[in-house]
């Protein structure tokens, strides 16, 4: 299988090792006990994966645990891993599901703890005035196009990916990212939005 991040292709001389283990490889090698091949994956996903989180979740701290609940559900569930598709989708949707259940805590705590509810829309927070005026604009959004838009944009997830992350066919999901980009280029194209043209120079292109 292609390798889902690394920039170094594998060799293909027969005669030659693979200069960079695919993510599948490494995966079925720590289901077999080389703890070496977990540390790698964690090297490789540790930061898109904290990102994942961070750009979800208003409290870094927060995205800092899910993202080691995250690894931890891999290391938990690697003897039973099957490499029917990419790694990298195996572990956004691992991801997915702690993300899930991390909100529904927040909805019990806040319906019935009297807890206040964290935000559940994009954080990502650095501070700039493109930035706060690019999450209200994604926070405007329908949450499945947002959804999307940001699995492509963010975590640079292919469509087929997507379909398979968010169970919905692939023409849908081409769709509604279309309609998410074309959205969110008419709120930041509102006076006050100005600002965030920058940042969503990238999505234009694609529209």
């Amino acid at each position: 299988m292609p390798s889902a991040m690394s920039d170094t292709p594998i060799a293909s001389d027969s005669g030659k090792e693979a200069t960079a283990a695919s993510d599948e490889r490494l995966m079925l090698d720590f289901s077999k006990g080389a703890p070496e091949a977990f540390a790698e994956l964690f090297r490789r996903y540790k930061q898109p994966l904290f990102g994942f989180f961070r750009r979800r979740l208003p409290d870094p701290g927060q995205a800092e645990e899910l993202t080691q609940e995250t690894f931890l559900a891999v290391v938990r569930g690697a003897s039973r891993y099957q490499p029917r598709a990419l790694f990298r989708t195996y572990l956004y949707a691992i991801a997915f599901r702690i993300l899930r259940a991390h909100r529904r805590k927040q909805v019990f705590r806040a319906t019935f703890l009297g807890q206040r509810k964290d935000a559940q829309e994009p954080a990502g927070r650095d501070g700039t005035e493109a930035a706060v005026v690019l999450r209200q604009a994604l926070r405007k959004l329908d949450r499945t196009d947002r959804e999307i838009l940001m699995l492509r944009e963010f975590e640079e997830l292919s469509y087929a990916e997507i379909s398979e992350l968010l169970n919905l066919p692939l023409n849908t999901v081409r769709s509604r990212l279309f309609r998410a980009r074309l959205a969110l280029k008419e709120l930041l194209d509102e006076p006050a939005a100005v600002a965030a043209r920058g940042k969503l120079a990238g999505f234009e292109e694609q529209v």
